[in-house]
């Protein structure tokens, strides 16, 4: 909210030009309607009431004052209030379905894939203020994290504590991940329903075939888009486990399903792309964000306070002051 001052009709101060006019006719007159005599004395025109002849004056610069409270008046001086409230017309439901299976944790994004990818969503998550949005896990199974909700702290708290676990079945379904992430959007009344499906492998679990999920998509009207994360080449991976309990790394070669998930992306109306890099990863975030706009409504209020009442009073008084004085007063010396 911004509180300003302004004059509605400024151009009215150009009457204040007759003010010294006023004045020099006033002066002029005076001289004019002053005669001189020489005397002796003047002793004997001495009187208590000769103050108030010097005081005549007065009744011209009370009507100088209320003409300038009428200028005043008339260039109508007020605050104007103006707040805005915004309003989403035409909102987005997101539903990332994120793949957490043990190859997410390569190292060929900092620190690692799964690590990377949360950084940057969340980056992703806090852009999006008046979006629902929700959260599907899936490896050889999936689940949903998050159902879609407005509630960022939440969404933001399901994506950070999400970590590869060997509680969930092993492997990368990637239908079974885009299935799940549908069954929440089917429902919704959103102007536009988006699943980003993010994942770093071949589809080799589940029992939902990924063109069957994508067919899925497509009848309720959600568009898909898929994002294969891993640097080309070799990648530092996990290749087993340690006596501790650890991975034990190895350089594995990268291999992404790319044309499953161009596919997918092309079927649903989406796109694909290819993250090698956390700045990649980003890049292709920020695209997202700029293809799937929110309508935003903006109202405005403005609030005005008219402040030309009190000037305008205080010219009437002026003007009734000086005419009492004028017929009681100054009566005799005019």
């Amino acid at each position: 909210m911004g509180s300003n001052f302004e004059f509605v009709n400024p151009q009215s101060f150009w009457l204040f030009l007759i003010l010294p006019v006023l004045v020099l006719w006033y002066l002029w007159k005076r001289k004019q309607q002053t005669a001189s005599l020489k005397i002796s004395s003047v002793s004997g025109f001495k009187s208590g009431r000769n103050w108030l002849a010097r005081l005549k004056s007065l009744l011209f610069v009370l009507r100088l004052l209320a003409l300038s409270a009428i200028i005043i008046a008339m260039a109508r001086p007020r605050t104007v209030d103006e707040s805005t409230k915004t309003k989403t017309t035409r909102g987005i439901d997101i539903v990332m379905a994120i793949d957490v299976s043990a190859s997410m944790l390569a190292r060929d994004l900092k620190p690692n894939r799964l690590e990377a990818l949360k950084t940057v969503a969340a980056r992703f998550i806090n852009g999006r203020p008046n979006d629902r949005i929700g959260l599907v896990e899936y490896a050889g199974e999936s689940y949903t994290r998050t159902p879609l909700t407005s509630d960022k702290t939440i969404v933001l708290s399901s994506l950070k504590n999400i970590t590869y676990n060997t509680t969930i079945e092993g492997g990368t379904a990637i239908g079974s991940g885009l299935a799940t992430a549908v069954n929440r959007l089917k429902e919704s009344r959103a102007k536009s329903k988006v699943i980003i499906l993010l994942t770093d492998g071949v589809n080799n679990s589940g029992f939902i075939d990924p063109k069957i999920a994508s067919e899925l998509a497509v009848e309720f009207g959600i568009k898909v888009y898929t994002i294969g994360i891993g640097s080309n080449g070799m990648a530092m991976s996990p290749i087993g486990i340690r006596p501790d309990g650890g991975f034990q790394y190895g350089n594995v070669q990268v291999e992404i399903d790319e044309a499953l998930l161009k596919e997918i992306a092309a079927k649903t109306g989406g796109q694909y792309f290819r993250a090698t890099s956390t700045t990649k990863l980003e890049q292709i975030y920020e695209e997202i964000n700029k293809l799937e706009k929110t309508d935003i409504e903006e109202f405005k209020y403005t609030n005005y306070n008219e402040m030309f009442r009190p000037w305008a009073i205080f010219a009437l008084v002026l003007i009734a002051f000086e005419f009492l004085l004028r017929i009681t007063i100054f009566k005799g010396f005019l």
